[in-house]
């Protein structure tokens, strides 16, 4: 059963639309706090259809992921308690906790510990709203953090936009033609992932 093929010829004609830089700046935004949705499900079509604006779609990503990384954090030092049964009406509390205890153990090592486990986490298939809530709730140091999901989110978005915009027609049509295996190995490390967060959380 072909899925991921469908839904790429689909993007690609979303990713003409003229208002789509807008939708890739407020998708990044809303992902960083709530919506399970990665940004680079937009960005990859619209650097592969325009790939001369690649560098420009990327930076309206990092710039809608900063925003609301900001608001994520704000949200998780101070709102944390009243929205708990929200996350764990979603499913998405193992993952935060067991975000939370992980940061606790690198705060204790020094703030620059953490630093480089949000860069590293930055670059992982991981939703970006577990390290935003999870460092507003542990009380990340504000310097380390901006500077940590700048460097994080920014090295994923910008070399996505580089493979792309280097690469050129060869890269979009190798794209095209493993997109099918790419998405569904890409679905089971996601679902392995967060299975791994949700029995760390609940049995480490």
């Amino acid at each position: 059963m072909k899925i991921f093929g469908p839904l790429y010829d689909r993007a690609m004609r979303w990713a003409n639309h003229e208002r789509a830089p807008t939708y890739l700046t407020v998708l990044s935004f809303v992902e960083a706090i709530i919506f399970p949705v990665m940004p680079e499900v937009m960005l990859m079509p619209m650097c592969v259809a325009q790939p001369r604006k690649g560098w420009w779609f990327a930076t309206l990503s990092l710039i809608g992921s900063m925003a609301g990384a900001l608001v994520g954090y704000a949200l998780g030092h101070y709102a944390f308690e009243v929205l708990k049964p929200v996350f764990e009406w979603m499913g998405m509390l193992p993952a935060i906790e067991s975000g939370i205890a992980t940061l606790q153990e690198k705060m204790i090592e020094s703030p620059w510990a953490v630093f480089t486990f949000l860069v590293l986490g930055g670059f992982m298939p991981i939703p970006m709203k577990v390290f935003t809530w999870a460092s507003g709730i542990v009380g990340v140091p504000l310097p380390q953090y901006v500077l940590s999901m700048l460097v994080g989110r920014g090295k994923r978005v910008y070399l996505l936009a580089a493979v792309i915009r280097f690469g050129g027609a060869r890269a979009v049509e190798a794209l095209r033609r493993w997109i099918e295996p790419l998405g569904w190995i890409a679905t089971v490390l996601v679902v392995g992932l967060v299975g791994w967060l949700v029995w760390r959380a609940k049995f480490a």
